[in-house]
């Protein structure tokens, strides 16, 4: 009978307690997550809607977001600003397709208004030093550091779509400080000048004095004039049906 009796009344106070929550206010009932505002807005205000895609095999389903399934075809998006963490991301792909093959050709798209020079330079000094042929395609802009690493590209697998332009310059920069320090860095800004002129000549095979002279100021270029300057070897509306597979 007791028992009962304590059954009973624990029930009453579980429906009281109920009453009051379901009575309570929307705005007073905090739910306890941690950090969860700060996670969800950082992280969608950062990260753009990634597609993911479905591989079926034989043995079930695998998802991938789209760069990680594009980069198991040897395909690296370079889309953006280029900055270091850009630079860090690409130069780790590379290396790992590398170890992959040494044979197969590496495909890099490239859409980049252009960016940082020591973080351009990293990639160029990896996508020269690796094995595998290097196929380099054009699709939106590549401008500044990002049309240095379109020609970087392997002999004749240089492409761009027809809509795409080019632009070449001469690095800028600014400091200030002490006028000595000032100096300093107008050497170093002038040695990066002529070694990015030493570039555009070894992979467009024009004399230093013609870079030199379209580097001054901002050239852009359409694909048919950067075909003709010697930024990319052929203009492409539709997949060509002899590029190595």
């Amino acid at each position: 009978m007791l028992i009962k009796q304590t059954l009973a009344k624990t029930i009453s106070n579980l429906t009281k307690s109920t009453n009051l929550i379901t009575k309570c206010p929307i705005n007073l009932i905090k739910p306890n997550i941690i950090n969860s505002k700060s996670f969800h807005t950082s992280e969608l205000k950062k990260s753009p809607l990634i597609p993911i895609v479905i591989e079926q095999s034989g043995r079930g389903e695998r998802a991938y977001d789209i760069y990680s399934r594009l980069l198991k075809e040897r395909i690296i998006c370079f889309m953006g600003p280029v900055t270091d963490e850009l630079a860090s991301v690409v130069v780790a792909q590379l290396l790992f397709l590398q170890s992959e093959s040494s044979k197969k050709p590496i495909h890099m798209y490239i859409n980049s208004p252009g960016g940082s020079v020591t973080a351009g330079l990293a990639i160029y000094d990896t996508m020269q030093y690796i094995v595998p042929p290097i196929a380099t395609w054009c699709v939106g802009q590549a401008c500044s550091m990002g049309s240095l690493l379109l020609t970087a590209g392997s002999p004749g697998m240089r492409h761009s779509l027809p809509h795409s332009r080019i632009m070449i310059h001469q690095p800028s920069g600014g400091v200030q400080g002490q006028a000595t320090d000032i100096l300093i860095h107008a050497e170093e800004i002038s040695k990066l000048k002529k070694q990015i002129n030493k570039i555009y000549s070894k992979h467009t095979g024009k004399p230093i004095e013609e870079i030199e002279r379209n580097m001054e100021r901002d050239k852009f270029m359409s694909a048919t004039e950067a075909l003709e300057f010697g930024l990319i070897d052929k203009i492409l509306e539709h997949p060509d049906k002899d590029a190595k597979k």
